[in-house]
């Protein structure tokens, strides 16, 4: 039996470190692989759902339907007042997961 020798060559590290490798590793930490447009988009549903008796969250979110059927629903609760306030904290939550749902499973794809 002979011997074989075997020589194995590692590329440098620094051969492999670029400044825009190093700049989508950030960008994508910082965005959590969405982008940034899927990193904003919860936190301008929850802006726009805390704007009073419009529903705006869930028609920014594309559930149109949803915001309107609740925009119906205040009115009698605007008539009792201490049903009006829960309906409208739930909207904020509301519109802040369906946003955040929404950019975690287009994160998936």
């Amino acid at each position: 039996m002979s011997e074989e020798e075997i020589i194995v060559t590692l590329d440098s590290p620094r051969s492999q470190i670029s400044a825009s490798g190093t700049f989508k590793v950030i960008y994508s930490q910082l965005t959590a692989g969405v982008g940034f447009w899927g990193s904003l988009k919860p936190i301008i549903a929850l802006s726009l759902s805390a704007i009073p008796f419009l529903f705006l969250g869930q028609h920014f979110n594309r559930q149109h339907r949803k915001g309107w059927d609740w925009f119906l629903l205040q009115i009698p609760l605007l008539i009792t007042l201490f049903l009006w306030p829960p309906l409208y904290l739930w909207s904020i939550f509301d519109a802040w997961k369906s946003s955040s749902d929404s950019v975690i499973s287009r994160g998936k794809i």
